[in-house]
């Protein structure tokens, strides 16, 4: 029981953020006073515990209206039938204008496929996209083989998916490394 009690008292302080001797004194003093036996070592622990607790040098966190993140804007949210409907225009348009825009570019591998929500498109040796509904949150995720990951935003002020990191728009973003990977302009917007 002591192993478990002394143990236990030497990770409290760090998740507690307790003095240390705060601590070594309590544990001195119970395990020192329980000369009668506990059978159950939780209820050693449970009294270093409280005795912990009632301490007044402990520091507490007081949380006022004032204090935390910024509230959140719930008119900006899209309503899930809206984020349906710009959504999948977007993925209709954009395999539109992909599977076009294959049909003029000479890439081994070159694929585009629509199912189940998520818009894949292969492009060989050069890296696959995947771009798909993400409704939780909102948003078009897309996975890039060049600027890696992105989660998507609707922005209604700017009429577009934008990626709040960077500020980039889907389809300008799309259209940038599309014509750098496969060497021809594209026009998705």
């Amino acid at each position: 029981m002591a192993s478990t009690a002394s143990r236990f008292l030497r990770k409290l302080p760090r998740s507690l953020k307790l003095p240390q001797t705060l601590v070594r004194s309590n544990l001195t003093r119970v395990l020192s006073s329980s000369t009668q036996q506990t059978t159950e070592p939780s209820d050693s622990l449970r009294r270093i515990g409280s005795r912990l607790l009632r301490h007044d040098s402990i520091a507490t966190r007081s949380f006022s209206s004032q204090e935390g993140p910024a509230p959140i804007d719930y008119s900006s949210i899209l309503q899930e039938d809206e984020f349906h409907k710009l959504a999948n225009v977007t993925m209709n348009h954009l395999l539109e204008k992909i599977e076009d825009y294959g049909d003029n570019v000479q890439i081994d591998g070159f694929d585009i496929d629509y199912g189940n929500e998520v818009l894949t498109l292969k492009l060989g040796s050069l890296g696959t996209y995947v771009l798909n509904k993400q409704t939780p949150n909102r948003q078009i995720w897309m996975s890039s083989p060049v600027s890696g990951p992105s989660r998507f935003d609707w922005d209604r002020e700017a009429n577009a998916w934008i990626y709040r990191r960077t500020e980039a728009k889907l389809h300008k973003l799309l259209e940038e490394e599309l014509e750098s990977l496969c060497g021809e302009p594209i026009q998705l917007s």
